[in-house]
């Protein structure tokens, strides 16, 4: 799937900079990735302010709702305005009386910096969410080389000015079907999520590959998902190890070339666990 220029051109803006390379120093214009408030506004209840690439806002919004528990169903959200104001964004989600509801009750307002997972979280039991179990998906051994080396190449956003995470849905045999980018790891992954649901692929048939750490929010934003496999680029946390292994999650980690480390259930990534 080729990359989409429009998102990235959203996502990045050209300023001038001083460089110093090999000795020389020169002055020329650079990518440098965009970074904007964006607040999420239930049926007029103000429940969160993400920092986020202001890209694909329609997905994040579907996605964060229902990776947050802030909604039951995709039936749930009625319809998102992106409402451009002052230095932000406003996603204006019109929701269902129920999920209105969950929110006066729970009156979480989260404040969030970039890639964070638990800002506003306001109890410790709020940390920990029992997980539905997971499809156990199989993978050949070669999928996830290849869902990384695809993955790379779609990464326009990246490739301009770097600091940018990607997250994205592949196939069995590792295909990149949707990818999302963000500055934020959790951010690119909750677009991800929208975009699947938006998209009705088979959350089950294939698996999620991130560019970042696999924390455990991510494998429960993947797990609620109904996604049985996920594959970081860096390493997963105790916590998100004991997470996946709870709800029956493949997780991989460490994942470079052909090279990767199976933390949970390596026979489905196609590994003999005795080696």
């Amino acid at each position: 799937m080729p990359a989409d220029p429009a998102p990235a051109a959203a996502c990045v803006r050209s300023l001038p900079v001083t460089a110093h390379r090999a000795g020389a120093t020169a002055a020329a214009p650079d990518w440098v990735a965009e970074e904007v408030p964006v607040a999420l506004v239930c049926n007029g209840i103000s429940h969160a302010v993400m920092m986020a690439s202001p890209a694909d806002l329609e997905d994040f919004a579907l996605g964060f709702g229902l990776t947050e528990d802030l909604l039951a169903s995709p039936a749930e959200l009625y319809g998102v305005e992106v409402v451009p104001c002052g230095n932000g964004v406003e996603l204006r989600m019109e929701v269902a009386a129920a999920c209105e509801w969950r929110l006066r009750q729970r009156r979480r307002t989260l404040a969030g910096r970039t890639g964070c997972g638990l800002c506003g979280i306001e109890s410790l039991a709020q940390v920990r969410r029992t997980l539905p179990p997971v499809p156990p998906v199989r993978l050949p051994l070669a999928a996830l080389a290849r869902a990384q080396r695809e993955l790379q190449l779609l990464q326009a956003v990246q490739r301009l000015a770097g600091a940018s995470h990607a997250a994205a849905w592949c196939d069995a045999q590792g295909a990149v079907q949707l990818m999302r980018e963000d500055v934020g790891r959790h951010n690119a992954l909750d677009k991800l999520v929208g975009a699947m649901v938006r998209a009705g692929v088979d959350a089950g048939a294939g698996f999620v590959c991130v560019t970042s750490r696999a924390s455990f929010e991510m494998v429960q934003k993947t797990a609620l998902a109904g996604v049985g496999a996920l594959a970081a680029v860096s390493a997963p946390t105790a916590l998100a190890v004991d997470s996946a292994r709870a709800c029956g999650l493949a997780l991989a980690g460490r994942v470079r070339g052909d090279d990767f480390v199976a933390y949970t259930h390596p026979e489905r990534f196609g590994l003999d666990a005795a080696g």
